[in-house]
């Protein structure tokens, strides 16, 4: 340390900021290149098959989720679909919007293995409302 070290200094924290992974990731880009949503917070796509996932342990439940193709890219998402009875309000075809569930840095959230997002909409109608009588299903 001393007088002329500020080049040096410059130079070791641009090199160990690569020792952070939030760093490194957000540099190289690696969530929009390999995000289904493409950076997005939300994105539709149709229904293609429901189906169950069993939960980790020390939980034994059958967790209901949806297989979703997004219409802006066309790739297969596993969605989840929460709720008690929701997964009946679901039809293969339907319209929905799927979001992140939000677990740690970006991975599944809870007990269910291998699925990122979540159902919030069902033809253009919440399915929170659906789900407790507020409204009926709307035709598409």
């Amino acid at each position: 340390m001393g007088l002329y070290s500020a080049a040096k200094i410059k130079k070791k924290r641009k090199q160990f900021r690569w020792s952070s992974q939030k760093y490194s990731r957000r540099q190289l880009k690696l969530k929009e290149k390999h995000d289904p949503l493409e950076g997005a917070s939300q994105a539709k796509g149709i229904v293609l098959a429901k189906f169950q996932l069993e939960a980790k342990q020390p939980n034994s439940a059958m967790r209901k989720c949806v297989r979703v193709q997004l219409s802006k890219n066309n790739r297969l998402i596993p969605a989840f679909v929460p709720g008690d009875g929701a997964i009946k309000l679901i039809d293969e075809h339907d319209e929905v919007l799927v979001e992140a569930i939000g677990g740690n840095k970006g991975r599944s959230k809870g007990d269910i293995p291998g699925v990122r997002y979540h159902v919030i909409m069902v033809n253009d109608q919440s399915l929170n409302a659906l789900r407790r009588g507020k409204i009926e299903k709307g035709r598409k």
